[in-house]
């Protein structure tokens, strides 16, 4: 038997005021995007915020429905967004913030295992990591450097 040892280091800053300028707007945009979630049954809006190669900011929040599986979470939203209207263009970082609407959530929320697998497949495919930055909705920030950090034993196409 062998043994496999994965190990992930992240970035912890106190606030969204010790993170870097650019980043800092990036993370306004997320909070912005999370104000318009569509969040009527869960009450949890999410806003996520894409910083491209290009200069260009795409964003994107959850959009709930009454059929569950139809709803769709902010970091998909804004990654197909960004696919759909900049194809080709690189993803540098995305900005991720995650609250109750029925309490303040204080601790970083990081994207969930179906949009780490997406996430990874715009990553693998740029051959470029995506920095991901990560919050409640107030507080700490967490940055991973890369969306395999976040997700080390990806799925991709060289498996098909």
């Amino acid at each position: 038997m062998k043994k496999i040892k994965i190990e992930t280091e992240l970035e912890v800053f106190e606030s969204v005021s010790n993170l870097p300028d650019s980043i800092q707007e990036l993370m306004n945009k997320a909070h912005e995007a999370r104000n318009n979630a569509y969040a009527p049954y869960s009450h949890f809006k999410v806003g996520a915020a894409i910083a491209l190669e290009n200069g260009e900011i795409v964003t994107g929040n959850n959009q709930e429905n009454a059929a569950f599986p139809s709803g769709l979470c902010a970091e998909r939203v804004a990654a197909f967004n960004a696919g759909a209207n900049n194809p080709n263009v690189k993803m540098l970082a995305m900005a991720l913030t995650a609250g109750s609407v029925q309490h303040k959530t204080k601790v970083p929320i990081p994207p969930c295992g179906a949009c780490r697998q997406s996430l990874a497949e715009y990553e693998v495919n740029q051959e470029q990591p995506i920095a991901l930055y990560f919050m409640g909705a107030t507080g700490k920030v967490v940055k991973s450097k890369s969306v395999q950090d976040l997700l080390p034993l990806i799925f991709d196409n060289t498996y098909l």
